[in-house]
């Protein structure tokens, strides 16, 4: 029987879990961004300096990269009902930390802490999938990524009046703690009026927890393989907070934040390898095996797309002010835009995908990106600012649409393993960004430009090469020993 069309005005059925799911990815994107529009407020209030700004910033990215494997991990094994609402608990609380802070090592603390809610995003991936068929997968994702995401755009847009309304030297505050008492009652909500699946419905579990189940020997060695940028962005990250730049760690705290993060991967390493090691002794059944290598192309995909767009968005309004010599609000328009076709362009990229078939959608994405992004790495002060702002919309188009792209087929690779999958894509996609502007610190725009568009052509090659499209069947088996067939179309 052919499923319901989407219909987005309407709140019955999977429709409605579509709602309330990306209401909650809004508002954890809200919390994540709610300093953003306020710095200046911050900065007047606190007396921060310049360098305590930055390092605000690179604090709130942080943690986001490790939470997304976390949080993945417990989607899978606890359900995303559960999850998002106390990751929405949690948050609210840590706002109204941020929000009472009167010191700046505490403020950074919760800063920090709450680079937690940027993994929000994971959690309604698995839920979207296990309300909507496989040939409805990339336009549902597609809007509640794209919708959901526009909370850091909502951020921009209502927390400087909101503070202005509250008035005084505290005004920020108040509208942090704002955030903070949404987030809060939203978790209830979230709790109360969503199920994890349809009723009747199966919800897979890992058989295992604590790492991605893999499917051969080869796949062991492949998982191992991609952990590695996520910890060299984290050391990046501790590397900008250390002596030889923002100098808010010491050379001694530095090193040991590198040696806790060697320790981690070779904890998270042998943690693999029990959860695993039985591929190198007894084959997995051929029923129950998926390949690894889709995972690795889809993060790689996600760090190109979504990981170029964070890098681009944050460069985006200088470089027009100084190639152009717009004034500040003239370049964030065009910086806004780059960013806000993400609304309509990720759910157009996932309906893409499924109408046209999810490799190949992927496949031309990924090549509209390296085309804009080699467009851009050419704009220089003799272009018509007209004809610099279309390229820019151009590149935007691919980057945006190829985010809808990738998670229109995260969903079928491995359905009990989904929001393992999707914390590994998404933390990619912080991995990129966070790669991306430290090439840009070594470089000028156009190179920078002209980077990103070689590893979209690298990721090209490789989804041809080895991405394969889904098809058939993903199979689970249940607690029983019954096997479960779920149609992939």
């Amino acid at each position: 029987m052919a499923a319901p069309k989407i219909n987005f005005f309407s709140f019955n059925g999977n429709m409605r879990i579509l709602h309330l799911s990306w209401m909650a990815f809004f508002i954890s994107f809200l919390v994540w961004f709610n300093h953003a529009p306020l710095l200046a407020a911050m900065r007047d209030s606190m007396g921060l300096t310049e360098q305590q700004i930055k390092t605000l910033l690179i604090l709130n990215v942080a943690l986001t990269i490790p939470a997304r494997i976390v949080i993945g991990m417990l989607v899978d094994a606890f359900g995303p009902r559960r999850i998002y609402s106390m990751l929405l608990l949690t948050t609210s609380i840590l706002c109204f930390g941020f929000a009472l802070a009167d010191t700046y090592e505490r403020l950074a603390l919760m800063r920090f802490l709450l680079g937690f809610a940027g993994a929000g995003f994971v959690i309604g991936i698995r839920m979207i999938s296990e309300w909507f068929p496989a040939k409805q997968a990339g336009i549902a994702q597609g809007i509640y990524g794209g919708w959901g995401n526009f909370g850091s755009a909502g951020a921009a847009v209502t927390l400087p009046t909101l503070a202005l309304m509250f008035g005084g030297a505290d005004g920020w505050r108040w509208a942090i703690a704002s955030t903070g008492v949404l987030a809060l009652v939203y978790s209830a909500v979230y709790f109360f009026f969503t199920t994890d699946t349809p009723k009747g419905s199966t919800y897979f579990k890992p058989k295992r927890n604590g790492a991605m189940e893999i499917s051969s020997v080869g796949d062991f060695f492949l998982y191992q393989l991609t952990n590695i940028p996520m910890y060299a962005a984290l050391a990046v990250l501790t590397w900008k907070l250390g002596p030889d730049n923002i100098k808010m760690l010491s050379a001694n705290v530095t090193w040991l934040v590198y040696s806790i993060l060697a320790l981690l991967y070779i904890f998270q390493a042998v943690r693999i390898y029990q959860i695993n090691g039985h591929v190198f002794k007894t084959p997995v059944p051929d029923i129950e095996r998926y390949s690894f290598r889709q995972v690795a192309i889809l993060n790689l995909a996600y760090m190109v797309t979504f990981g170029s767009e964070l890098a681009v968005v944050s460069m985006l309004p200088l470089f027009f002010m100084d190639t152009f010599q717009l004034t500040a609000a003239g370049a964030g328009l065009v910086a806004s835009i780059f960013a806000g076709l993400n609304l309509v362009l990720r759910p157009a990229g996932g309906w893409i995908s499924d109408k046209y078939g999810r490799k190949l959608s992927l496949v031309v994405i990924l090549s509209g990106v390296a085309l804009g992004y080699l467009l851009m790495s050419q704009i220089n002060s003799d272009w018509p600012i007209l004809l610099a702002v279309a390229a820019t919309v151009f590149c935007s188009i691919f980057v945006n649409s190829g985010n809808g792209a990738v998670f229109a087929i995260i969903p079928l690779v491995k359905r009990r393993l989904t929001g393992q999958i999707a914390g590994m894509a998404g933390a990619y996609g912080n991995v990129g960004g966070v790669i991306f502007l430290t090439i840009l610190s070594f470089v000028s725009p156009s190179a920078f430009f002209m980077v990103i568009a070689l590893f979209a052509v690298v990721t090209f090659v490789a989804t041809i090469l080895f991405l394969e499209e889904p098809a058939g069947h993903m199979v689970e088996v249940m607690p029983d020993g019954t096997v479960q067939m779920i149609e992939i179309k």
